[in-house]
């Protein structure tokens, strides 16, 4: 592992707490992860108004840019040193908008609102949820934790949810009209909330950090090639794409939760087996597992 890691990860916790306003003149470099934070804003906003107008395709197109937008601007930050508590507080309310209204306002102008209340509220709880996993995020964002556990977030993460609560949107897309049945609005009711139900539990989901740190040269090339299919697959068939993705993701979710469980039942009986008093035995600053589905400040990490 590299020992620089641990270094780095302490210094963006500390560049985190720092205000971006404490000086009269301020670095540019400090500006560019808002930029695309504030980006990734505009495009969400889009999305609620592409959805009153039934423009489905460049709302569900924006939701996306925002989701990508989301995955480089804290990679930015971290690259140019430029993390900031401004930038962190206005990247979780940009969140809040793009992947927690933006999809309910999508989801209900599509088909919920035929089930009036009962759409409503249905699409209330998940906006909520969205809300209440960042201000848990935000919230344990200084709490220590083993290394290894950076790879997973707990709950599914809100641009995953975001994209994930579209399901039936695109399967209406590619032709499947039966989804704006009444019988199967009430299926997709409860597809949304069992949604909103995994943003807000701390059931582990892989989240691949630890994977875009360190790339062998052997997987570069293989990476490039998938990347850019991806990428061309879902401008050429974005629908099926989208729907492959989004089953995959819901599919690999206990696979996650069966490796996490693996490495913490591996690192306690690695912990069990020093004996007391050792320095490496001393684990009251690592967080223990506890199996609990819910909770507001994890022992485990959040997002």
């Amino acid at each position: 592992m590299d020992t620089d890691e641990p270094f780095i990860e302490t210094e963006t916790r500390r560049r985190r707490r720092r205000s971006l306003f404490r000086h009269r003149r301020v670095p540019v470099r400090m500006l560019v992860p808002n930029f695309f934070t504030l980006l990734g804003l505009c495009a969400g906003l889009t999305s609620i108004r592409m959805g009153i107008e039934d423009r489905y395709d460049l709302a569900v197109a924006a939701i996306v840019f925002a989701a990508c937008l989301d995955g480089i601007d804290g990679r930015i930050a971290r690259l140019l040193k430029a993390s900031s508590r401004f930038g962190a507080e206005l990247d979780s309310l940009a969140d809040f908008v793009n992947f927690g209204v933006a999809p309910a306002f999508l989801i209900f102008n599509w088909g919920l609102g035929d089930l009036k209340s009962a759409g409503w509220i249905c699409v209330m709880i998940f906006a909520l949820a969205s809300a209440l996993r960042l201000a848990r995020f935000n919230a344990a964002l200084e709490d220590e934790k083993p290394k290894w556990q950076s790879n997973y977030f707990m709950g599914m993460p809100t641009p995953a949810a975001a994209i994930a609560v579209l399901l039936p949107l695109y399967l209406y897309q590619l032709g499947f009209e039966q989804t704006k049945d009444q019988w199967a609005l009430k299926i997709v009711l409860v597809y949304t909330v069992f949604v909103a139900f995994m943003m807000v539990s701390t059931i582990p989901t892989y989240s691949g950090k630890l994977l875009g740190e360190r790339v062998g040269r052997e997987w570069v090339l293989p990476i490039f090639v998938v990347a850019i299919g991806v990428v061309a697959f879902l401008f050429t068939y974005p629908y099926e794409t989208l729907t492959v993705l989004t089953c995959l993701y819901l599919a690999f979710i206990p696979v996650s939760w069966r490796a996490f469980r693996d490495k913490c039942e591996g690192e306690g009986a690695a912990t069990a087996a020093v004996p007391p008093g050792t320095p490496s035995g001393d684990t009251s600053a690592q967080p223990q597992p506890t199996g609990r589905i819910f909770a507001f400040r994890p022992t485990d990490p959040p997002k």
